[in-house]
């Protein structure tokens, strides 16, 4: 059954804006730290008037409250989005690993939070931003855990235990994690049924999300279009960091890493 499209915001770019770039899934976490040096020059050098991180950005967050601890993982990356919004707009909208990044450690930032899925008006069209996840209608289990763990009452559960014991959670659940990918598990991609609801229902063109890490383009219907971007993981043989980056001319897609 197709999913009815949840609430949906608008986002109008302002007159100004030439370049506007997508990224997702980069996974942020202390142990790759070759990835977040990738992100942190990325960011200070790209020519995009705004920034889109849609979801995924860490590889887990337990709470906005790690980020006020000196010197913590959390704490440097709030350092290096608060030095990038300076010199440009960013955007956030929540993955499945970081559904629990809150509005204070966003606005602290200087990052403007986004609904899933947000309308974007640029250049006379109208693209529809989503992590992605919401749409892989064949991940049965995982949907079942996204309406719990988006729930007020789950979260506000979790929040409740002290940091330590989530961290030592969240170490376990990439530990599971990372026994998954090496067994080699397929995870489901997105439904095109339900993604082309979802364009119809909100008057888009294209949809631009993450999640599934399998960056391509694809043609849903006539003038119906999927774009997916790709993770990144600059310890990957090959690396992997690639931008999708939307101008007046069209999109294009740019590898950070060398193939």
């Amino acid at each position: 059954m197709t999913p009815a499209v949840p609430r949906c915001e608008e986002l109008a770019a302002p007159s100004d804006w030439r370049t506007v770039d997508f990224i997702s899934d980069l996974h942020l976490h202390p142990s790759e730290g070759e990835t977040f040096a990738a992100w942190r020059r990325y960011l200070a050098a790209t020519p995009a008037d705004a920034v889109f991180m849609l979801g995924d950005l860490f590889e887990v967050w337990v709470g906005d409250d790690a980020a006020q601890e000196p010197g913590s993982f959390e704490a440097q990356c709030g350092a290096v989005l608060r030095e990038a919004a300076q010199q440009r707009a960013l955007f956030f909208l929540h993955g499945n690993r970081d559904f629990l990044v809150g509005p204070a450690f966003l606005r602290a930032c200087g990052v403007t939070g986004l609904f899933d899925p947000t309308v974007l008006q640029f250049a006379g069209r109208r693209w529809l931003l989503s992590h992605g996840d919401a749409l892989c209608l064949d991940d049965v289990e995982y949907q079942r855990f996204r309406t719990v763990a988006r729930s007020s009452a789950w979260q506000q559960q979790f929040l409740a235990q002290p940091l330590p014991e989530r961290r030592a959670q969240a170490r376990g659940i990439r530990e599971q994690s990372e026994a998954r990918k090496r067994s080699g598990v397929v995870y489901a991609d997105v439904d095109g049924p339900a993604a082309i609801a979802w364009l119809q229902a909100t008057q888009a063109h294209a949809l631009v999300h993450g999640h599934t890490h399998r960056p391509a383009d694809h043609l849903l219907a006539p003038d119906l279009a999927r774009h997916v971007l790709s993770d990144w993981d600059l310890a990957a043989t090959p690396p992997r960091a690639d931008v999708l980056r939307l101008t007046t001319a069209g999109l294009e897609r740019i590898a950070l890493a060398p193939r």
